[in-house]
């Protein structure tokens, strides 16, 4: 681990929206994601064009439709269409790996549920439960175990081949799920062999077709979307409660000194949810130590799950994991899935932290491994939190590091999930709460919304990608909502706070915000952003445009609605962008897909996609420039559902 400056410095002064994540890794003495990055340059062109290719020993190759770089043609004779595509496909089945892999264990856990087999774990949604059930096609009515194995088996389905295709499919938006059923791209009745299929179509040797294996992308795309990512929402909501509007505080500044800090990462609600009853219960041994008491606190996914649940501190996206490491006051890390970085454990040989990891299939250097078992979750989650009691008393004892927290936190409203959203605009019109969306639209209040999702990356976070490009949406009466660690950005940079509204927020946006929130019997409106939750509660967004399209008789295809993962890092991204596609969307991503080596791909994804789902790829790395393109894919939407007179009032 290397070391450069002879003290951490934490100086979080005033600042108008970034969290200067990077300018804090500069400063403190251990080895940073922000210096990695600089270390790595530069980066390969080839990768970062989409064009080298390694599924064989024949290569890597590198071929590009452009002269100036590599060859035209593989060894195999592979064209740069083939291998892009071929690479674009591989990291979205990994993302549907992933996702499908966190909707496995909302399963099981349901079905354990359902059979009395777990003690811990109870339905907390029963409403939710049975509207699930109807959606699907199941048993809704009569006892609530019954029903909920009745809705396990039917998610259980989706994970084995036998059917035409998902049972989860049923909770896309209809006439989109119809024109795509058309074009041949619904899914496999089966997530898992949708992913396998993705391996055995671009072994080496396999599909070469660039058109077909972007089809087979797409359809990968949309399993990922529902037997992903809604089914884990669907599931965890039934299980853990549905989130409401609640306040939180955000930032680094939420730890403190004198008590257990003990800090819960990764994304499953499982652990987590079990975490905070334990650290409830354990209050008074925490005392004992002579600590104040248990301070829990969260980071990327699970932060945001905890937050919007229960109203826990927001403390760090994933970028920042390693920075809450080195203020020397967490006294333990418990780790579960997805977006844990393996630098955290460089930095455990420095440091009191102790580091747990809980899964099998994610285990890291330096970490004490307590493995989590849904029979034996609460006592499983004790024995966690009295590592950080411990972890606290060594703290106490050795004193070689001093503690040094920032003097930075900022409070933030969080948790409007999709039903929370939807009760809000049935308070306006009970009889369709899709028209208050559409009214606004047409009165040119709503230029459009659209769902801001991902990671923090440092090659973007220098410009303020997110920040700036939100800023420029909400100027021209654009509604963003965030899931994922872009929630906690938003919260740290105080764009989840009602208060801002009106510094924020274009004329007519505003006036909406505060008519939901006079709705929604808030002392005032809502946020200038709205936080859904997670990132697999990107699923939230999903069901708001299902609602608003069903509700108006608009397909999903023409509404003004996009998405955007304005810090683009892992496949489970690129997997949920190829979803937000399928539904027709316009979708922009920056850094931009590796596709740039073949033309052929490129036309596909950002012309010709726009007749076949309706969607189509933005690629651009300014957040002034992606506003500009997502702004004007919104307003050629929009333009059909308004007077001239309208359009003409938000051009001026």
């Amino acid at each position: 681990m290397s070391e450069k400056t002879p003290d951490p410095v934490f100086d979080f002064g005033p600042r108008d929206s970034a969290d200067r994540t990077l300018d804090v890794q500069r400063e403190v003495e251990y080895e940073m994601p922000v210096d990695r990055l600089e270390e790595s340059q530069p980066q390969c062109p080839f990768g970062t064009a989409g064009s080298c290719c390694d599924i064989c020993y024949m290569g890597p190759c590198r071929v590009s439709d452009d002269d100036q770089y590599g060859q035209d043609r593989g060894v195999c004779g592979a064209t740069p269409g083939t291998v892009v595509s071929r690479n674009l496909y591989r990291e979205i089945a990994g993302g549907v790996s992933a996702h499908s892999h966190h909707a496995r264990e909302a399963v099981e856990l349901l079905s354990e549920i359902a059979d009395g087999g777990v003690a811990d774990y109870e339905i907390k949604d029963e409403s939710k439960l049975r509207t699930i059930a109807a959606d699907v096609g199941v048993q809704s009515d009569g006892d609530v175990n019954e029903v909920a194995r009745a809705v396990a088996d039917a998610a259980a389905e989706d994970f084995a081949p036998g059917g035409e295709t998902l049972n989860w499919i049923q909770r896309m938006p209809a006439e989109q799920r119809e024109h795509l059923d058309e074009q041949g791209l619904l899914p496999l009745s089966s997530v898992d062999q949708q992913a396998s299929r993705a391996l055995a179509q671009t072994h080496q040797g396999n599909d070469s077709d660039t058109e077909h294996i972007l089809g087979s992308a797409i359809s990968a795309g949309i399993a990922d979307g529902y037997a992903g990512l809604t089914m884990a929402t669907d599931l965890q909501d039934i299980i853990f409660g549905t989130p409401t509007p609640t306040n939180a505080e955000a930032h680094l500044g939420v730890l403190e000194e004198d008590q257990v800090n003990l800090a819960v990462h990764g994304h499953s609600p499982q652990l987590s949810e079990m975490v905070v009853k334990a650290a409830r219960e354990l209050e008074d041994e925490a005392h004992a130590v002579g600590a104040e008491g248990i301070n829990l606190v969260g980071i990327c996914c699970t932060g945001n799950e905890l937050a919007e649940r229960h109203g826990i501190p927001l403390a760090a996206h994933s970028l920042q994991s390693e920075l809450a490491i080195t203020t020397g006051a967490v006294d333990a890390m418990v780790v579960d899935i997805q977006c844990i970085w393996p630098g955290i454990s460089d930095l455990m040989e420095c440091h009191h932290t102790q580091l747990i990891t809980t899964m099998d299939y994610v285990r890291m250097r330096e970490a004490k491994h307590i493995p989590f078992e849904e029979e034996t979750a609460l006592e499983d989650a004790k024995q966690i939190v009295r590592e950080a009691i411990e972890g606290y008393e060594d703290r106490q004892r050795r004193q070689k590091y001093d503690v040094n927290i920032p003097d930075r936190s900022q409070q933030a409203m969080v948790g409007f999930s999709d039903t929370a959203i939807l009760d809000v605009l049935e308070t306006i019109d009970p009889e369709n709460p899709a028209q208050p969306i559409v009214d606004a639209i047409q009165a040119g209040q709503l230029r459009g919304i659209v769902g801001i999702v991902g990671c923090p990356n440092p090659k973007m976070r220098e410009a303020e990608m997110s920040e700036k490009l939100i800023e420029n949406l909400l100027a021209a009466d654009v509604l963003p909502v965030v899931t994922g660690c872009i929630g906690h950005i938003m919260a740290q940079g105080g764009y989840l706070d009602p208060g801002r509204v009106d510094e924020l927020a274009g004329d007519g946006i505003t006036e909406l915000l505060h008519a939901l929130g006079d709705a929604a019997g808030l002392d005032g409106p809502l946020p200038p952003v709205l936080h859904m939750g997670s990132c697999v509660d990107n699923s939230r967004i999903g069901n708001v445009i299902r609602a608003i399209s069903e509700g108006s008789g608009i397909p999903t295809r023409d509404l003004p609605v996009a998405a955007s993962a304005p810090e683009l890092i892992a496949e489970k991204a690129v997997s949920i962008g190829t979803w937000a596609l399928s539904l027709g969307l316009p979708l922009h991503t920056a850094p931009g897909l590796r596709i740039e080596a073949s033309d052929v791909v490129t036309q596909v994804l950002t012309e010709d996609l726009k007749d076949i789902t309706g969607g189509h790829l933005i690629q651009d790395e300014t957040p002034d420039g992606a506003a500009e393109k997502i702004i004007d894919a919104l307003d050629e939407r929009r333009a059909p559902l308004v007077d001239d007179d309208v359009l003409a009032s938000a051009d001026d």
